[in-house]
């Protein structure tokens, strides 16, 4: 089973469709999608998402916003919403939904904001408040954190003590960083700078300790991206997929 995340950037625009090629190549089998939008773009890369067997899907884009930055989970298999009175409350940026796979999980979708406005912090509170208390039996949160761990998951120095505790939080209660779980040295990034080219890993799934017997792989790639194409093609994001086995 592959489990795909993906900041796909402003909703997809005029890339959508290719985005939507890209995915499909990725023969991904659940897609958590951040920047997805409200928009006309975004509407048609979900229906192009459905048409490829993704076609049971959940999203907190509002079409009365349609240019706000919202979520979008599509699943082969039928997904229900799930309420956690802990959850983030900012209602574009996460979403939990119960995955009715031959293996059930539930999957929390997040795009954490950044340190702007002052919502970044309580946001990942209420994750690992979450994570914490979770009851709800197998599960990974994923998407873009806009964190990491200082001096490992950076190019230059961005992270702080704050985003590094939140990391170190979770894997204290038993939450892992699949990437990291596999390969605890590894330096990769998942987007980088306009301005200084600076690479930083921000883009990540965690793993509880009910389904981490079942990863099998976590590793990053940049879609349409080749030797004779630039790496950002379709997204300044890398997309991360997950492997988890199915028995």
């Amino acid at each position: 089973m592959r489990i795909l995340a993906w900041n796909i950037r402003g909703g997809g625009g005029v890339r959508a469709a290719a985005i939507a090629r890209q995915i499909a190549r990725w023969s991904a089998d659940v897609v958590a999608l951040s920047e997805f939008r409200g928009t006309p773009p975004s509407r048609a890369l979900a229906t192009q998402l459905a048409g490829v067997g993704l076609a049971h899907q959940l999203t907190t884009a509002d079409r009365e916003l349609p240019n706000a930055n919202a979520l979008l989970i599509a699943s082969r298999w039928p997904v229900r919403r799930v309420r956690l009175r802990a959850g983030p409350s900012l209602r574009h940026r996460w979403i939990a939904a119960s995955v009715a796979a031959p293996l059930p999980f539930v999957l929390g979708a997040m795009h954490v904001p950044n340190r702007a406005g002052g919502k970044k912090y309580p946001f990942l509170d209420a994750v690992l408040t979450c994570a914490r208390g979770w009851r709800l039996g197998p599960a990974l949160f994923i998407g873009d954190t806009n964190s990491g761990r200082r001096g490992l998951d950076e190019e230059v120095p961005a992270f702080n003590a704050i985003e590094e505790r939140w990391v170190d939080g979770l894997t204290a209660c038993g939450w892992a960083d699949a990437f990291r779980h596999l390969r605890p040295d590894a330096r990769v990034y998942t987007w980088y700078s306009p301005n200084g080219a600076n690479g930083f890993r921000i883009d990540q799934a965690f793993v509880n300790a009910a389904l981490l017997p079942r990863l099998k792989d976590a590793s990053y790639a940049w879609g349409g991206a080749s030797l004779r194409r630039r790496r950002a093609l379709l997204s300044d994001h890398a997309a991360l997929l997950v492997e988890l086995a199915e028995s």
